[in-house]
């Protein structure tokens, strides 16, 4: 079970830690949250899960005691040593593999090359939400399904549909990848300190014919949604030749006008641009 909120402060003041604002240190008190984490996850009797930003193993601890083999990434030191210090048997054992690290720099922790399935199933620290999504369609080695904890704001950024204000580039790369299932409200008060806004646990399963965008396309469209109000046949002429004419041809041959803007157009139209940049590669 998570600590209470009593147990969670004893416990931070024997680590001299005081929780991190700008690392969104909001510690998980209401156990059927991580039920209700477990739950969505699905797992296998026994596999490879990564987790980010472990805190003090709450869920770690959850996802041992299902069978899994677990790969935590944690940036903070002291969150760190503790989860060592109390998961000594697991870590000796191979089943916990924590790596202290930056995630969105390491977003899959330690986990081998060598496996290709795996889930994730995280309380993801909202400051880094997005560039760590990001970071992972850049290793290119796609989870099979992914259980998040993420701010409710950043969900319904992700899952914008075209036209809204929300929608923008991430939007496109994850929903042409990945289908959301399921979506839980989380309130705020299920954490501690309480941040500012609610949560939401939500379960994103890998589509058939998952398609990831390349690097050199992700950062074009990124480029073109930071002037997502111009029209797309301008913005294609202010690039250079072979970019230039990639985007015009794709212009051409969809349904779109020129004078479209980059906001009005749904992330399968995004798809066909990256697979005919795939085809000049």
């Amino acid at each position: 079970m998570p600590l209470s909120p009593s147990e969670t402060t004893t416990l931070l003041d024997a680590l001299g830690h005081l929780p991190k604002k700008k690392l969104g240190q909001n510690f998980l008190i209401d156990g059927n949250i991580v039920e209700k984490s477990l739950q969505l996850a699905d797992l296998p009797a026994s596999g490879n899960v990564v987790e980010i930003g472990p805190g003090l193993g709450t869920l770690t601890r959850k996802l041992l005691d299902a069978g899994q083999t677990v790969h935590s990434v944690e940036i903070d030191y002291r969150l760190a040593e503790n989860i060592e210090k109390t998961e000594t048997e697991a870590i000796n054992q191979g089943k916990l593999c924590l790596t202290r690290a930056d995630a969105v720099k390491l977003p899959l922790g330690s986990l081998p090359e060598s496996i290709s399935e795996y889930a994730i199933v995280a309380n993801l620290p909202y400051a880094i939400s997005s560039a760590w999504l990001e970071s992972v369609l850049n290793t290119e080695r796609l989870p099979r399904k992914m259980v998040l904890m993420m701010q409710k704001e950043a969900v319904e950024r992700i899952w914008a549909q075209p036209g809204t204000k929300e929608y923008h580039a991430l939007s496109i790369f994850i929903s042409n990848s990945y289908e959301l299932t399921e979506k839980h409200a989380v309130s705020r008060q299920c954490f501690y300190p309480a941040p500012a806004v609610d949560s939401m646990l939500i379960r994103m399963d890998l589509k058939e014919g998952a398609f990831l965008f390349s690097s050199t396309v992700r950062a074009l469209i990124r480029k073109i949604f930071t002037q997502r109000r111009k029209q797309l046949g301008s913005l294609a002429k202010k690039e250079d030749q072979n970019n230039k004419e990639i985007l015009l041809s794709w212009l051409e041959q969809s349904k779109y006008p020129s004078s479209s803007r980059p906001e009005q157009i749904p992330p399968e139209e995004w798809k066909r641009l990256g697979e005919l940049f795939a085809t000049v590669d």
